[in-house]
Parts: structure tokens; sequence; C-alpha cells
């Protein structure tokens, strides 16, 4: 499918998918960097290793996706996403974790993130969650509790 007006560049590719990566370790931010410099239509197009560092290049300039660490030295993840939304109310959010969905995938949700990946799913994942969530949807990999509270397996 052909794309036009703001999707295209100005040599007329696709624009890609423009990534906020925060974490606060260097390794895992380059290894992110890493990963979708492979990718056609997705790139880390800015790095951030703290809540405060995040929020200024927020604040800065327009993102398409923020891929967020759960947990950071200066705040959680999970609460960043309010201030993220307070700022940037249509800005995705996925989360980046070490804990599996089961664990903190709803709250997530609940406050306003588009997507939660592990950092031990494959890195193809990773970048499913952008996609989606570039694209208005939600993605989680991992089961999440049913209506009646109990994870599914």
């Amino acid at each position: 499918m052909a794309l036009d007006g703001p999707d295209r560049g100005r040599r007329g590719e696709a624009r890609k998918i423009e990534v906020l990566v925060v974490d606060d370790h260097h390794v895992v931010r380059q290894g992110l960097r890493s990963l979708m410099e492979d990718e056609p239509d997705v790139e880390v197009a800015g790095e951030a290793a703290s809540g405060r560092e995040m929020m200024n290049r927020i604040r800065e300039r327009d993102w398409d996706v923020v891929l967020l660490d759960i947990t950071l030295p200066d705040a959680s993840g999970l609460d960043l996403i309010a201030e993220v939304k307070a700022v940037r109310p249509g800005l995705p959010v996925v989360i980046l974790s070490m804990h599996p969905a089961s664990e903190y995938a709803d709250a997530a949700l609940a406050m306003g993130a588009s997507g939660y990946v592990a950092k031990e799913d494959a890195a193809a994942k990773v970048v499913q969650a952008i996609r989606a969530a570039a694209g208005g949807a939600r993605y989680v990999e991992g089961p999440l509790p049913d209506e009646n509270g109990s994870r599914g397996g």
C-alpha cells in the first residue's frame, strides 16, 4: 500500500516510526538500537536513561512511540505513564520489563500504556509491540488475568 502525506519522507519513502528508548542500562539501549537498525519502518530516534531525561525529551519534540523500562533509578515506569500522558496524551507508551506480563501488564494497560513486553521475550516481539502501538493498537505478550482475576496459561 502506498503512503501519502505526512507518512512519506522527503524522497517519497515511508516515514519510519521514531522511537524514544528509555532504559537505565546503556547496553540495553544499544541492543535495542541495534535490533531496530535492521527494520525498514522503525528506528531509535532518541534515548534516555532516566524518567527525568525522558520527560525532557518528550517536551522537546514529538515521538511516535516511547519504549519505557518499568524500573528506572528515579521513577517507576508505571508512574511515568501518567506523566507522559499529561504532556502528550496521544503518545503511545510500550512498557519493557524484566517481569513477565502476568505480573504488571494489566496495571500498565490500565494506566494508559499501549503495550507490554518482557525483556526475556524474543526481540521481534519488541518490534511488533512498537508497530502495534504506533498503529493505535495494544500489544501484550503473555497471559493476562481473565474476568475473574485469575491468570491464564
